[in-house]
């Protein structure tokens, strides 16, 4: 039987149809302390822009609300999107929590631009490659280690763990800097394709401060039951979601199962639902269990980010359970 590697929470606060924006972010608060020292390593939020189903735009500012809710999670980002920021701003925010909370904060850092044309504009971001990603990386660890032209405040209490959101690029990006590296999305799809992003990523690792071996984190969707029925239900209402956002071009609030069931929809949006109930992992404590086992084994992940919400906060909250109790110690 193979061994589970750490457990990580990420949460995009999501909205849930019928919920006001403000209940969404105190549902993020509210699921981080139910977990807090219960086996779960990190709890991450998410950066948003003008997305209708997504509350989370301010990563700093909920990661000090989870902060301060909690005692023994790391909290961090996944990710801070840096063509948003300058890495000045994001060096000073992100020492402030680990001033208030040090030895517990975590930073992930991605380069999505903003989903919209209205959006990117707002933003003042069009374009962004690799140089400008690894120009920010390097400026950002400047300011966080004290080597920049000038010392920004306050310092960081500690050495935080900085970590790249890989698409593409990313990984030989994280390699170079010899930062973490986060893998999920379609690079998971193919466990060939995985298993070489990992391969290559360790073999280019240039230690660092932070990591002196390379540290691989797998982001996947995750939902546990009592049983296989109840969980495939659980997924069901992001599946949808996502289903929409691809179809339609915008990103919902989560409907019930039940709603979602009783809308029409076309052959492609099926095709969409179907294929993300079939890429999730999700069933009884021992099915998601050895799901995991196998993803770790398959793509050599040191540890496995858990991502996906439910529209039942009840379902999301025994997902979390059983997962805490998988967890190893």
């Amino acid at each position: 039987m193979n061994t589970l590697p750490p457990l990580s929470i990420l949460d995009r606060a999501l909205a849930r149809a019928g919920d006001g924006e403000g209940a969404s972010l105190q549902a993020v608060v509210a699921r981080a302390r139910a977990i807090d020292d219960r086996g779960i390593s990190r709890f991450w939020v998410a950066e948003h822009h003008g997305v209708p189903g997504i509350a989370g735009s301010a990563p700093a500012v909920l990661m000090a609300a989870v902060a301060a809710a909690t005692t023994g999670l790391r909290v961090g980002c996944g990710g801070i999107m840096l063509p948003n920021h300058q890495p000045l701003v994001v060096a000073e925010q992100i020492s402030t929590l680990d001033q208030l909370h040090p030895g517990r904060i975590d930073l992930g850092l991605g380069r999505s631009l903003g989903f919209t044309p209205a959006v990117r504009t707002a933003l003042r971001t069009t374009t962004y490659g690799d140089t400008g990603f690894t120009d920010d990386i390097a400026e950002l660890t400047g300011y966080l280690d004290g080597t920049a032209a000038f010392t920004s405040r306050p310092r960081p209490a500690t050495r935080i763990p900085l970590f790249v959101l890989a698409t593409g690029s990313g990984a030989e990006i994280a390699a170079r800097a010899g930062l973490g590296v986060v893998l999920g999305g379609p690079v998971l799809a193919d466990p060939r394709r995985a298993r070489a992003a990992v391969e290559a990523y360790r073999e280019a690792f240039r230690g660092s401060g932070r990591f002196e071996r390379p540290h691989v984190m797998v982001a996947v969707n995750v939902v546990a039951a009592d049983t296989d029925a109840r969980a495939r239900d659980a997924l069901l209402p992001e599946a949808w979601a996502m289903a929409q956002a691809r179809t339609r071009g915008e990103f919902r609030p989560l409907e019930a199962a039940a709603a979602v069931r009783a809308q029409p929809m076309t052959a492609r949006q099926r095709g969409l639902v179907e294929n993300h109930l079939d890429t999730a992992v999700h069933g009884t404590p021992a099915l998601v269990r050895d799901q995991l086992a196998d993803l770790a084994v398959a793509t050599g992940a040191d540890e496995i980010m858990v991502t996906g919400a439910t529209h039942d906060v009840q379902d999301q909250a025994q997902s979390d359970r059983i997962l805490a109790e998988l967890a190893p110690a």
